[in-house]
């Protein structure tokens, strides 16, 4: 059982490093527009995961697909959609605003939970809820002083774009979603194609396209995926913050893109928070498995 433990803190550390690479990446991209970044993103990111599940699951990938039914095409245009803001997000804002408003977005999802599906939650963690709030008021602030509101708010679609797709895997937790997480790009890459105008980038661009697609976020969200098999919700949420603390830092080294004083002080307030809250609901997914057993 420990070695279960092991395993799993090693794919969702390993996993957040990955994800941690898209600021960096995109940082060195040349001069390929957001809509050429996010076609060549979104296609080898359905390619990726679309070979792996081939692989997973044989001769049952195609029944595989077609299980997800309505639940599951929601749930791929709804990562599609927020694949794209993602993406506008770090070309408009810093990567620690964007990072970060990310961030909070299991307590949106909480909050969210709470209020549309009357999931039971704490005065404590609604108090890290409202902080984390505050926190992200700090960044849109900083957004107004340094002119990346736009960002901001893209960021902030991203997140309710999340918690809508945790609501539908909420409901439908008996249906396998990776699929439709492999569809979504599919789905964002036909979507963004209109915008495109021409998919002749250099082969510096292309590469950086490819490696968000397949190593950035292909194998960080498979890495993260296979995790939740050896460690409780509350623990992916809390561990999954190494990509939110990563990402920063590898922008700040690379290219020297240091955050304004009102992101630090946002961040922190956000970081704080999501930790606070992810121990508190550690607990209690603890009590509630040794209640069970």
């Amino acid at each position: 059982m420990r070695n279960h433990y092991k395993l799993g803190l090693t794919l969702i550390l390993l996993g957040g490093t990955f994800l941690s690479l898209s600021g960096i990446l995109i940082r060195h991209i040349e001069a390929a527009n957001g809509w050429q970044i996010l076609f060549y993103r979104s296609f080898t990111c359905f390619i990726f995961i679309g070979t792996v599940l081939a692989f997973q699951y044989k001769g049952q990938t195609v029944a595989k697909f077609k299980a997800i039914g309505v639940p599951g095409l929601c749930a791929s245009l709804v990562l599609s959609l927020g694949s794209i803001f993602y993406i506008m997000a770090m070309l408009n804002t810093t990567v620690a605003n964007v990072v970060f408003i990310i961030g909070a977005s299991p307590l949106v999802a909480a909050l969210a939970a709470w209020i549309f599906l009357k999931e039971r939650i704490s005065p404590a963690k609604v108090v890290a809820m409202l902080l984390a709030i505050a926190g992200i008021g700090l960044m849109f602030a900083d957004g107004f002083v340094s002119g990346g509101m736009l960002g901001n708010f893209l960021a902030l679609m991203l997140v309710f774009m999340y918690v809508i797709y945790l609501l539908i895997l909420r409901k439908n937790r008996h249906i396998d979603m990776l699929p439709a997480t492999c569809f979504s790009g599919l789905l964002s890459a036909i979507i963004v194609l209109p915008f495109v105008g021409t998919l002749a980038i250099s082969n510096h661009d292309l590469v950086i396209a490819l490696l968000l697609g397949s190593v950035q976020f292909g194998m960080g969200f498979m890495l993260l995926t296979w995790s939740t098999r050896y460690l409780l919700a509350a623990e992916v949420a809390l561990f999954s913050l190494s990509e939110s603390i990563l990402n920063p830092i590898w922008v700040w080294i690379g290219v020297n893109e240091v955050p304004s004083t009102l992101t630090l002080a946002g961040s922190a307030v956000v970081l704080v928070s999501v930790i606070a809250y992810g121990v508190m609901a550690l607990k209690q997914e603890r009590m509630e498995s040794t209640q069970l057993t």
